[in-house]
């Protein structure tokens, strides 16, 4: 059997080859319409989750069905064999991960079948990204990358024709408008997604505006993009599932008393009739296909072959149906030509909720300690790959651990990943990936740095505990020990450094030998109780630390105190005052509550409150609040230690709740340090812990949000865009949005904002009032999803958590929010700590590095990566939104010619399409008045900057406007 069916793929090997002039993908390979009928674009899709109830590698190898029935290998075998029978039959596939692993295991016959199929459009990539991302809890920097990785793995397979047209991201559980802004830079014509507010979609079933161009920028102007909501799902149309995980009924067309032709056709043109009345062109998409289906892809292409044959041939008798085989972007290329015009979106599709009290805002923070950790993994990423630069990092080993870091951060943004929705045995499985990603990258890192310092026997050790104030490295002393400074921002930083020590006494000198001014802060003593924490270390050592790119102190023991020991702060009075020259905060003695704050010549009144949601029916998903909230009234025991470099109250709520909040000197924000864990389940219910900050304010139900990372979201209380939503059962959980960097809320004179450490649920429930979910642990097996209850644990006991969140109090003045700009990216990419032990005759010179500090304040270094052997990616972004600043021209000539640049050319967004060749479907709205007289494209607002070494500095100008990011390859060498 095997060995005919060699014979039969060479066979058909040699039939695509005499058909290779002949082959053309993209639009160009779409099927003909009929104008005067309704076109049924039949879409042959299987969705496969990068994990979610199994793992990536269970999933891959259809291992564990007991658990969920999941083979990708099997659905791509046999795919390829049923698409090579019949020329019309078209497949698309999404996610890049799973195609990969595949693809490397193929023979150069099937490698060279496939590449045929591809440039026929018949295997069409659709997104093509590393996993399909969730929108609401990535940072745009992890989206962009990822659509990197996917895209430049198609790109170097396949060339043009694997290169996707259309976004679908089908089972994201609600939709960012920066989402739709990446799509829109990286050249996307459009996008389809299947989720969506209940009462949204039946107000746009209603008034025909099921399709829409998303208008996804407020800074930039001409960012939109066409996107579309499914009918159904993205799963097969209601009873006709033809795959062998369903049990619906096939076409049976022989000459049996099962013939079912005529009462399958009638019940699936009456589906497509009610489809079709909802939309306002000719065409309507149907998706066949679901989780995991074509692994027997015979059978789901005998029957849709059926149904097409059927359909079909009543066009005789005068019905108007024509269906086929196609693609979204298909569908997509004939709503481009119908010239209709079209509605307008403008702001985004969170909260989502599939149905009356089910609110999908519980994952903003599910899995939190899994969010943070995704975090540290970006902040190596972007780590590694700048050192990998700088050091020329090319053998094998550091290329295949950097890939490997860039291709599980890939993993981590996938919608079942940093969202917490997965099964806990999926969680330990991304842990583990991630921890492994993570020390190849520090080993990278580890090597560069050998090289940049002249350290070439430098251990550059990584603590990845810190979060839990322990470090591997000190722990045994911190004598003779040097922490190298990595700073993975544009410009030069200063940031404060805490090193886990011994109670000891010690001295901090900078690389000049400057004594650098430092102390030594007792560790909170909830933390020291963590039972598996080693406590040898006790204190941390703080020190204030300046580096432009790398910058190097030093930690020697002492006898004498020059590290000043703080010690605890006697209580007296009715309230205690903690304040340095920016910061003022006032405790009342009473309750151990924050009572006011001062800073930036502004004070106000804000109370911190812990309380807990109580619900029996909350999961990963879903946050339903059977109450309101119970607020741990009871009194805060609290310490203060006062420093001059960094005064700090140590508060406890009770057995599971602490925090310390924290001011340093010269930095004008108050950092709350939070530890909530284990969450009690003695009561059998679900819990979900929240911190609040109560001011008087007067903000009148609007607060902001931002959109993964980027521009700022208005919300206000009860209230959607488009739609009016049924709130009265879940009145908290339908409050709560994404906040991925910061909220704020602000009146006519003052401004309060929290930025975070992590992916979380904000909400503004009352004027004058910010509230984050921390933490939360729940017992109820959802029936929907991933089918456990989210109930992490750790040795034994409920999960403890531990994290940040930052509080600034501001005026309101224009450009005030440029700070909160700049302590973003501050907080998203702080200093990366490198140790090594250090001797007398240490010397550690940091070898010339190209210099980025003389870029204008608001351009961030987005990107610096290998991107072939030859080339450098580099990306820059204006940061500052249209209201923060303006348009910025600066010449890059210098970087250009420190990084050995040879020529340069502008790409998209994901580095894989040359800007010129960017060409978008442009769409009409219907606020404009007027529709389309032709099909009308759209290419690039402005002149793609290409250069090489003998140009003048002229051409290296770039010009950024405000929240503009532009992408560049540099080449570096001759081959």
């Amino acid at each position: 059997m095997i060995y005919l069916g060699r014979i039969f793929l060479l066979a058909t090997l040699l039939v695509v080859s005499v058909r290779q002039s002949e082959s053309v993908c993209g639009y160009e390979s779409c099927p003909e319409t009929k104008a005067n009928m309704v076109n049924i674009h039949l879409v042959p899709h299987s969705h496969n989750d990068v994990g979610w109830l199994k793992t990536v590698d269970q999933s891959y190898y259809g291992y564990l069905n007991k658990i969920h029935h999941a083979g990708v290998q099997y659905i791509l075998d046999n795919v390829v064999s049923q698409l090579l029978q019949d020329p019309k039959r078209r497949f698309i596939q999404v996610e890049t991960a799973f195609f990969a692993k595949w693809w490397n295991d193929q023979s150069e016959t099937m490698k060279k079948v496939v590449t045929k199929l591809v440039e026929e459009g018949r295997f069409e990539f659709t997104g093509g990204a590393w996993s399909m991302n969730d929108e609401a809890n990535v940072n745009y920097q992890g989206v962009i990358d990822q659509f990197t990785v996917g895209l430049k793995f198609l790109d170097e397979t396949f060339g043009a024709c694997g290169r996707p047209r259309v976004g679908w991201q089908i089972d994201t559980f609600g939709h960012s408008r920066e989402q739709a802004a990446i799509f829109a830079h990286m050249g996307y014509d459009g996008q389809f997604f299947s989720r969506m507010d209940h009462n949204d979609k039946d107000t746009r079933m209603k008034d025909l505006t099921m399709e829409m161009i998303w208008d996804a920028s407020e800074s930039l102007s001409g960012v939109n993009l066409f996107s579309g909501m499914l009918y159904n799902f993205y799963s097969d149309t209601p009873g006709f599932c033809f795959d062998i995980l369903c049990t619906d009924e096939p076409i049976i067309d022989g000459d049996s008393e099962e013939n079912n032709v005529e009462e399958r056709v009638d019940v699936f043109l009456e589906y497509a009739k009610n489809m079709s009345e909802v939309y306002i062109t000719n065409h309507i998409m149907v998706p066949m296909g679901g989780d995991f289906q074509y692994e027997d892809a015979k059978v789901n292409y005998k029957n849709m072959d059926k149904l097409i044959k059927y359909i079909n041939e009543r066009q005789d008798a005068g019905s108007k149906y024509n269906i086929f085989y196609s693609t979204p972007s298909c569908y997509l290329n004939s709503l481009h030509q119908s010239l209709e015009s079209w509605p307008n979106k403008t702001q985004d599709f969170f909260p989502y909720a599939h149905e009356k009290n089910s609110f999908w805002t519980g994952f903003f923070t599910s899995r939190p300690t899994q969010k943070r950790f995704e975090r540290d993994g970006n902040h190596m990423l972007q780590v590694a790959k700048q050192l990998s630069v700088f050091a020329n990092l090319t053998s094998e080993e550091h290329n295949e651990d950097l890939d490997y870091l860039r291709q599980i951060m890939g993993v981590m943004q996938h919608h079942d990943a940093i969202t917490g929705t997965e099964k806990q045995a999926v969680s330990d499985d991304y842990d583990r990936m991630m921890y492994d990603a993570i020390i190849g990258g520090s080993n990278n890192a580890r090597d560069a740095l050998r090289i940049l310092t002249n350290m070439p026997n430098g251990e550059f050790n990584s603590c990845l505990r810190l979060n839990i104030s322990e470090c591997a490295f000190t722990k045994d002393g911190a004598d003779n020990v040097m922490v190298t400074l990595y700073n993975p921002l544009a410009h030069s930083s200063t940031q404060y450094v805490r090193i886990p020590v011994k109670d000891e006494n010690y001295q901090v000198t900078d690389a000049k030998g400057k004594i650098v001014p430092s102390e030594v802060v007792p560790v909170a003593w909830q933390v020291l109780a963590l039972e598996y924490r080693p406590n040898d270390t006790q204190h941390e050592l703080v020190f204030m630390g300046t580096a432009n790119k790398i910058a190097n102190y030093f930690i020697k023991k002492v006898e004498s105190s020059e590290s000043k020991k703080i010690s605890p702060r006697e209580i007296e009075g009715s309230e205690t005052v903690v304040e340095n020259s920016l910061v003022k905060l006032v405790i009342d003695n009473q309750t151990g509550r924050l009572k006011s704050v001062e800073m930036n010549g502004v004070s106000e009144e804000i109370v911190q409150n812990f309380g807990v949601y109580k619900t029996h029916t909350s999961c990963a998903y879903t946050f339903r609040q059977d109450g309101d909230i119970e607020v741990f009234e009871d009194d805060l025991e609290f310490t203060v230690y006062e420093g001059s470099l960094v005064k700090e109250v140590h508060q406890r709520q009770n057995d599971w709740i602490s925090q310390v909040i924290r001011i340093y000197e010269g930095v004008n924000r108050v950092e709350f340090e939070w530890l909530v864990g284990p969450i009690p389940i003695d009561d059998k219910l679900g819990s979900e812990f929240v911190t609040n900050f109560k001011s008087g304010i007067s903000s009148n139900g609007v607060f902001y949000t931002d959109s993964n990372g980027r521009e700022l979201m208005k919300r206000e209380k009860d209230k959607r865009e488009d739609f009016v939503s049924d709130l009265s059962r879940q009145p908290v959980s339908s409050n709560f949005y994404p906040v991925t960097s910061r909220i704020a809320l602000q009146d006519d004179s003052k401004r309060l904002v929290l930025l975070n450490d992590r992916a979380q649920g904000g909400a503004s429930l009352e004027d004058g009032a910010l509230e984050m979910l921390l933490h939360r642990r729940h017992l109820f097996n959802d029936g929907g999803g991933v089918g456990e209850a989210l109930n992490e644990t750790q040795y034994g006991k409920g999960l403890i958590a531990r994290g940040k969140l930052y509080l600034v109090l501001d005026s309101v003045q224009d450009g005030d929010t440029i700070t909160e700009r700049k302590t973003e990216k501050e907080l998203f990419l702080p200093f990366w700590k490198f140790f090594s032990k250090t001797s007398e005759n240490s010397i550690a010179a940091v070898k010339g590095l190209p210099d980025f500090n003389d870029l204008p304040q608001s351009i961030h270094l987005l990107t610096l990566e290998s991107f072939t052997e030859t080339e450098i990616l580099i990306r820059f972004e204006n940061f500052l939104d249209k209201s923060e600043g303006n348009v910025i021209s600066f010449n890059i000539r210098d970087i250009f010619d420190s990084l050995g640049g040879l020529s340069i050319r502008e790409t998209t967004l994901d580095g894989n399409l040359p800007l010129s060749d960017m060409k978008r479907f442009k769409f009409h709205a219907r606020e404009s008045g007027s529709r389309p007289s032709g099909v009308e494209y759209s290419t690039a607002q402005h002149k793609s900057l290409q250069a090489d070494q003998s140009d003048e500095a002229s051409l290296f100008v770039v010009t950024l406007y405000p929240m503009q990011i532009r992408t560049f390859i540099i080449k570096t060498k001759n081959v």
